[in-house]
């Protein structure tokens, strides 16, 4: 009998330690309303084929047209401007070698995008762009593991007035606008990141999965792969009242497959009605 109430204790001891490590943004919670009711493009509504690619100023400007959300992902330059660009290397969408911030804006202004005619947008170019007539959820990118990044898109923010949120992988970021911005409806982006083969048997990513960071970014929704729903943590956080945004939605099918999952939906490659 004391054996087992040994093991109850033990077991109660790190559930209640497991829960406070996920906990998400619970007290002095921000009006996170204006995210409801509409679909996210990622992106923008793009089309790489296209004159409109992604994270290009006509691509937000279809999501608008088209009364969608916008998802899109901000960087530095080398000469510390906020750029609006997804990967950390321009190879894909610019046909040339080197990292986003080893070129000046100005340098990065002569390449186009999938070789249509349009360039890399600033942020404050994207964001005229999108004109505050949607919300948007803005990706921080941290690749290079500094928040200059969130500092200056948060000058541009404050002068925007539209509505917005912020999410990243890194919860640096998070960190960041939990101590600076606490007004701001913060979000961490995860996966079961020991699926990929290039963080399978890290430790660290293993528990970065289970949103055990929380402890420190407490964030306000947590933006999770759709295909790995059943993770427990994210579960956990969307019951203790934190929102659950699906990313990224390729197909109708996966639409219905993660609808009950999640609150919101990040998309691309179709139009998600």
């Amino acid at each position: 009998m004391k054996n087992n109430q040994k093991l109850f204790a033990a077991v109660s001891a790190a559930s209640a330690a497991y829960l406070s490590l996920i906990f998400p943004r619970v007290f002095h919670r921000p009006d996170r309303s204006f995210l409801l009711g509409r679909h996210y493009a990622h992106r923008g509504l793009f089309d790489n084929a296209a004159e409109a690619p992604e994270n290009s100023v006509p691509a937000f400007r279809k999501a608008v047209e088209a009364g969608y959300g916008i998802e899109l992902d901000v960087q530095l330059s080398k000469d510390n401007i906020p750029v609006v660009f997804h990967d950390a290397t321009l190879k894909r969408m610019c046909g040339v070698d080197g990292n986003v911030w080893d070129y000046t804006l100005a340098e990065l202004k002569q390449l186009r995008l999938a070789g249509s005619s349009a360039t890399i947008p600033t942020f404050e170019e994207a964001l005229a762009a999108i004109d505050r007539k949607v919300p948007i959820i803005v990706e921080y990118k941290l690749d290079v593991a500094q928040t200059k990044v969130c500092e200056l898109g948060n000058e541009l923010l404050n002068r925007y007035g539209g509505p917005y949120c912020i999410e990243c992988f890194h919860p640096l970021a998070l960190i960041w606008y939990r101590k600076n911005r606490p007004d701001v409806v913060r979000g961490q982006l995860c996966e079961e990141y020991w699926k990929t083969k290039k963080y399978r048997g890290n430790p660290v990513f293993l528990l970065l999965s289970y949103l055990v960071t929380n402890i420190a970014t407490r964030p306000d929704f947590i933006a999770y792969n759709h295909r790995d729903a059943g993770n427990l943590s994210r579960r956990l956080c969307r019951r203790l009242g934190a929102l659950s945004v699906a990313w990224t939605i390729k197909s109708e099918e996966e639409y219905r497959r993660a609808k009950d999952s999640f609150d919101l939906f990040i998309f691309d490659s179709f139009r998600l009605e």
